[in-house]
């Protein structure tokens, strides 16, 4: 097991006063010193030196580094899908799909949707914190329509043959107000997360949990190849990010220290949509769009196999038009279907609506937007 120490970045480690008076000029005389001044001949004890970490300074990072926690990044990419349970509002359902890929080559993230105003973007990645250099979360999003991002820090983590466990925790406030267990099995991954419930309870309880298992690795092998990932590079330095902070939760995209603005490499893909087929449309109903790296069909023959190339996927209003924007998207080539879900079991049923021209194919690039039209016209027998 291995913690984190808690150090701050920069001390004053001299304070001396001279009694006497000298014409010599004074200054920092320490060449090892950020205000290091060569033509100080007399040291005025105004030196700043970096803290250390046990005998010698934090190193600029490279191949050679110590990163804690640098193999998480190795095991989080693929497309993992489970059940999650939650005492939340969101409540408890069958299934999450998140599909994981490396944006850069120090970070990994996944951005999901529920509807317009629910989504959840996870990222990992890289950072020096507290003069060392470890992985740290940024968990949050959309939710009922309001903003919350949170991030953790890795404070232990546990590696076998067998399982590897890592625990972060909300770098200012700590466990009690925030923490994430995340433990991998072979092809299975448990992440618990823990709130006090914004600070309305004294210790942090259960907020959801998610028991996943991984699905397919084909999809993210571009963006590994791509970046030739991972690599020991720092993502961000949060050596002062979070000072003066209660904790590091924040309510705003303003206050965000790393915005979903911000994240390398994704890009911006809108669905738009028009139902032909039914003519009269429940505005009660809802329209599933999902987003394949894979085809879902041979023809007409559902390949029900290849559900486990579901990467993103939502739920909107039905309308004769509509359209969703799914952002902050991985560059690479997908499939689209929709379904006018008209019994409402929110799945591929006898007696819905498609669309006919299965397999809508779009490609997205670096930083690039698409635009794909579906048309719903065809009731499933």
């Amino acid at each position: 097991m291995i913690m984190g120490t808690s150090l701050k970045s920069f001390l004053i480690i001299f304070s001396l006063l001279f009694s006497f008076h000298s014409c010599k000029p004074k200054g920092c005389t320490d060449s090892n010193a950020s205000n290091y001044d060569s033509k100080a001949k007399k040291d005025d004890g105004s030196c700043l030196l970096e803290q250390t970490t046990g005998s010698s300074v934090l190193s600029p990072i490279s191949d050679s580094s110590t990163i804690l926690g640098y193999n998480l990044l190795e095991k989080l990419p693929g497309i993992w899908n489970g059940p999650v349970t939650s005492p939340t509002p969101l409540g408890s359902y069958p299934e999450w799909i998140v599909d994981f890929r490396p944006i850069s080559a120090s970070q990994v993230s996944a951005k999901n949707e529920l509807d317009s105003i629910n989504d959840i973007f996870m990222s990992f990645f890289t950072v020096k914190h507290n003069n060392e250099y470890k992985i740290a979360f940024r968990n949050g999003g959309g939710f009922a329509g309001s903003v919350r991002n949170a991030y953790q820090v890795l404070e232990s983590f546990n590696e076998t043959p067998s399982a590897s466990y890592y625990k972060f925790v909300d770098p200012e406030a700590g466990e009690n107000r925030v923490y994430t267990d995340i433990t991998f099995k072979q092809d299975s991954l448990i992440m618990h997360v823990f709130t006090n419930q914004f600070n309305t309870l004294s210790t942090a309880v259960t907020h959801m949990k998610w028991n996943a298992k991984l699905k397919d690795l084909t999809s993210t092998q571009n963006a590994i190849n791509l970046f030739n990932y991972p690599k020991k590079e720092m993502t961000k330095d949060f050596t002062t990010t979070f000072d003066g902070q209660t904790d590091a939760v924040f309510y705003s995209t303003s206050s965000d220290p790393y915005p979903e603005s911000e994240q390398p490499y994704l890009g911006n893909s809108t669905i738009n949509i028009t139902i032909t087929n039914p003519t009269n449309i429940n505005p009660s109903n809802k329209v599933l769009v999902i987003l394949t790296t894979q085809p879902l069909f041979n023809n007409f023959t559902f390949l029900t196999a290849n559900l486990k190339y579901r990467s993103r996927y939502v739920f909107v209003d039905a309308k004769v038009n509509t359209s969703f924007n799914f952002n902050y998207m991985h560059p690479g080539t997908y499939y689209v279907n929709t379904i006018y879900d008209n019994n409402g079991d929110y799945s591929f049923s006898s007696g819905d609506y498609m669309n006919s021209n299965v397999d809508v194919p779009l490609t997205l690039t670096n930083k690039g937007t698409t635009n794909t039209n579906v048309t719903i016209d065809f009731q499933i027998p």
